[in-house]
């Protein structure tokens, strides 16, 4: 009986096993083929939306970069004109001149890719510089009077020359990504700062030498050391119609009368747009300066017209993406830079266009110097 039970178990196993390897089938090339479409139908789309809101979040942080950027050199302006004792307008840089007066544009650090669009004198703090003993001031170099009399050296200004130019060219340093004549532009700062003399103090017993600040008026030279590269004659001041001259030890030229340039760049990515951009005007300089021309012009002046305000790159190709409004009288400058935030990430199709001001971000600041000449 065991053995007939396990004989009819064994034969219906066998059975079983014979069905399913015979019904157990693969999937069809058609039904390859439709499961294939529809995936391609389903993930196509999905890919689409992420390649394009990964595209999306890239232009924004651009864009957002951007506005940092230009908000950040505008704040730089802004800080280093507040320290202003002097700022030129338009008709000191490009003319017409006055009576007694020079064009003053043609002297300042040349560079032939670059116009000046802001260019103002300024007080400058230098740490550490003048040493307190006259004893010892017949010895020490201001350069050395901290290194060699730690917390003996007391704090004096000096006199700055500050041009800010917008520079246009090809280089591929700061054209990014490679797109020859369709390079943004930048702003560049040079600085020649003036220097320290050692003089004799007449005030200190036996006239011992001491220093004091370049371009004084009541003070004779007489330092048997005296380095005409880096020290000048303390009984000439500087003349704000000969910008250069008269002006030593110079920061960002080794030497101004050569032309040497080392400039700092502030920012890259300045708009290089030429057709449709906002033209700035002198009307529009007078009314937001509020300036009151003067009621009488002096003998021999030009007439005022609301251009001598406007400093901007006047050429046929110009952006105007760099300008500034001033105010010379009252030592006010209103500054306003463009950005191109499209020109990072292309090269093609980045020119200002009204109905994408968003990827031109903009920036004005207003500030009245606080400096004056001869303090």
């Amino acid at each position: 009986m065991k053995t007939l039970l396990r004989l009819l178990l064994k034969s219906q196993h066998q059975t079983n096993r014979s069905d399913v390897a015979h019904t157990d089938k693969g999937m069809t090339l058609v039904e390859l083929l439709v499961g294939a479409i529809m995936a391609f139908l389903i993930i196509t789309p999905m890919l689409g939306f992420v390649v394009d809101m990964l595209n999306t979040d890239r232009r924004e942080q651009v864009k957002s970069n951007t506005e940092q950027d230009i908000q950040a050199a505008v704040d730089f302006i802004a800080q280093d004109l507040s320290q202003a004792m002097y700022i030129y307008d338009n008709r000191a840089l490009n003319g017409p001149a006055g009576p007694n007066e020079q064009i003053v544009g043609p002297q300042l650090p040349p560079n032939a890719n670059g116009t000046p669009i802001l260019v103002f004198w300024k007080r400058q703090q230098l740490r550490n510089s003048i040493p307190i003993n006259p004893t010892v001031a017949a010895s020490v170099k201001p350069i050395n009077c901290d290194a060699q009399n730690p917390r003996q050296c007391n704090d004096t200004y000096v006199q700055s020359l500050v041009a800010y130019y917008q520079i246009r060219d090809a280089d591929p340093t700061w054209c990014q990504p490679d797109g020859g004549n369709n390079c943004p532009t930048r702003i560049v700062r040079y600085e020649i700062r003036d220097g320290i003399d050692r003089i004799t103090d007449p005030s200190v017993p036996g006239g011992l030498a001491t220093y004091g600040i370049g371009n004084t008026t009541n003070a004779q030279q007489t330092d048997p050391a005296f380095n005409t590269s880096t020290d000048i004659d303390p009984t000439t001041s500087f003349s704000l119609n000969n910008p250069t001259v008269n002006v030593t030890n110079p920061t960002g030229l080794a030497n101004p009368q050569s032309g040497a340039q080392n400039p700092q760049v502030l920012v890259n990515y300045i708009d290089n747009s030429t057709q449709n951009v906002p033209v700035p005007t002198g009307v529009e300089c007078q009314t937001l300066l509020g300036f009151v021309p003067p009621a009488v012009t002096p003998a021999g002046t030009p007439a005022f017209v609301p251009d001598h305000l406007l400093i901007t790159d006047r050429s046929a190709n110009s952006a105007h993406s760099f300008y500034a409004c001033v105010d010379t009288s009252n030592n006010i400058a209103r500054v306003t830079i463009r950005g191109n935030s499209l020109r990072r990430l292309q090269a093609n199709d980045t020119a200002y266009n009204s109905t994408r001001t968003a990827f031109f971000p903009t920036a004005t600041v207003q500030v009245q110097g606080l400096g004056a000449v001869g303090q």
